[in-house]
């Protein structure tokens, strides 16, 4: 394991990106294409859109539901055995699902194992770029998530070629071997030990997720224990079971409720645009590519605007790229429905796909930048587990829509303004905050109050001139306690 003091920006860094390039390619690339069975599994079983919409939603939860145990397995085994073991999970998911005689088959086989070896290796092997890149983190992710589109561009078309050749059960096979490749980006996940990884006493009082109550415990501790080293060992440990802190942040609390409209919005549209694409007089080889088409433009997406967001000019403004991105998104979901030939759904393509790699660019990014490193495995593991719930129930409620109303309208017009929702919510969120923050400030200057700092040890306070009274009294009853022993 190597050891740094931060994370090193290159080096075998690099390797990192390439590995995790390779796993989004057969993850998430891979998942992207299962919308190309859709049509063959329809006509094969015979059943109705929302029943065969279900195989892709169970897919996407799985992966999701599912990115805390890979978190948990990176954390406290290895990020190189969960990956090879997630790969050996999804190829035989694949190979067992061409040998389907039904759709419950596909259910499990398909939707439950390939899943659960997908989330074995998605979110470690995104938190490991995160270890390795700081100063270009956006970069590096922007490279490392651009697997997810060139994978669709390169895969879309092969597996329609597949199925004509060799049939539904013959594409699914190979796309079984294919997936083994798993395996070899496990291998590349050298870990890691960071500093932050270590914290010190103090470094862990001035993490904003710490309850108050716990930080005055601990620094009661502190005052009066002068074994101040044991008792930071003592404190480490305690925050190895705590690993989950960052929940209470308020900031990560709006990034969670924001996520779970974003997830509802994006996941029908991967779904439904091949089958909208045939609905409205486009061919099949026009369809596959129109998937194509969003998967490389979605590689753009995920490189320019993680270079972009490493400037020094929109460093400080991702979020609000983040949430334009995602309002983007939304308002292309909005005017789908009135693109009804191959020539006006091209655009829609390059636009979606751009914004959709904007995005999923700046997911690890901005939760990195909430929680902070030491965190981001387990804060990912929770950030993908949030995508399961909407993954599951999209697809088959647009399914629904459709079978009900006889067109796709209503479901792109729910997708659109869910995500449009997401976006808003972040953005009052986001002004909500400086508002306050600005009221904080103004009532410090008219009061006047003055800040002094103190230490002692090796922990330093900060408290205002103003004490109230309980305070006062606090601090003198520890005094006390304190010279008594």
């Amino acid at each position: 394991r190597a050891r740094h003091t931060g994370p090193p920006d290159g080096g075998w860094g690099w390797m990192i990106v390439a590995g995790c390039f390779l796993v989004t390619i057969c993850t998430r690339a891979v998942t992207r294409c299962i919308s190309i069975f859709f049509v063959e599994f329809q006509a094969y079983f015979g059943q109705d859109y929302a029943r065969t919409a279900w195989i892709h939603s169970i897919v996407d939860c799985a992966t999701m539901l599912c990115a805390p145990l890979g978190s948990l397995i990176s954390n406290h085994v290895s990020c190189q055995a969960g990956i090879m073991l997630g790969g050996l999970l999804a190829s035989t998911g694949l190979i067992l699902s061409s040998f389907a005689t039904s759709l419950e088959h596909l259910y499990l086989s398909l939707g439950v194992l390939t899943g659960l070896g997908f989330a074995l290796c998605y979110s470690p092997a995104i938190a490991m770029v995160g270890k390795y890149f700081n100063k270009r983190k956006a970069l590096a992710y922007g490279i490392a998530m651009s697997g997810s589109g060139i994978g669709t561009f390169i895969l879309a078309p092969v597996v329609q070629l597949l199925i004509e050749q060799f049939s539904w059960q013959g594409a699914l096979l190979i796309l079984g071997g294919f997936v083994l490749n798993l395996c070899v980006c496990g291998a590349l996940m050298r870990p890691i030990s960071l500093k932050e990884d270590h914290k010190t006493v103090p470094e862990f009082l001035e993490q904003d997720h710490v309850p108050e109550t716990e930080k005055q415990d601990l620094k009661r501790m502190s005052i009066c224990s002068p074994l101040i080293k044991v008792w930071s060992h003592e404190c480490l440990c305690y925050c190895s079971w705590k690993e989950y802190d960052f929940l209470l942040m308020p900031g990560f609390m709006v990034l969670a409720v924001s996520v779970l409209f974003m997830a509802y919005g994006c996941s029908p549209l991967f779904v439904y645009l091949v089958p909208y694409a045939l609905s409205v007089g486009v061919s099949h080889h026009q369809a596959a590519f129109l998937m194509s088409i969003l998967g490389v433009i979605d590689i753009i997406g995920n490189i320019t605007f993680g270079w972009l967001t490493d400037r020094r000019c929109l460093k400080k403004h991702r979020y609000f790229c983040y949430l334009f991105a995602v309002g983007m998104d939304g308002l292309c979901c909005l005017f789908l429905p009135v693109l009804q030939s191959f020539p006006l759904l091209v655009p829609f393509s390059f636009t979606f796909g751009y914004f959709d790699g904007a995005y999923v660019t700046l997911i690890p990014v901005m939760t990195a930048d909430v929680v902070g490193t030491s965190s981001l495995s387990s804060a990912l593991g929770v950030v993908y587990f949030l995508h399961a719930i909407p993954y599951l129930v999209s697809p088959p409620v647009a399914g629904w829509l459709v079978d009900t109303t006889g067109s796709y309208t209503a479901s792109f017009l729910l997708c659109g303004f869910s995500m449009i929702f997401s976006s808003t919510l972040l953005c009052f969120a986001r002004l909500a905050k400086k508002i306050k923050r600005m009221h904080l400030q103004s009532l410090t200057s008219d009061t006047g109050i003055k800040q002094h700092i103190w230490t002692n040890g090796a922990i330093a306070y900060s408290v205002t001139a103003e004490l109230d009274q309980k305070d006062v009294e606090f601090l003198a009853v520890d005094t006390k306690s304190c010279r008594n022993r």
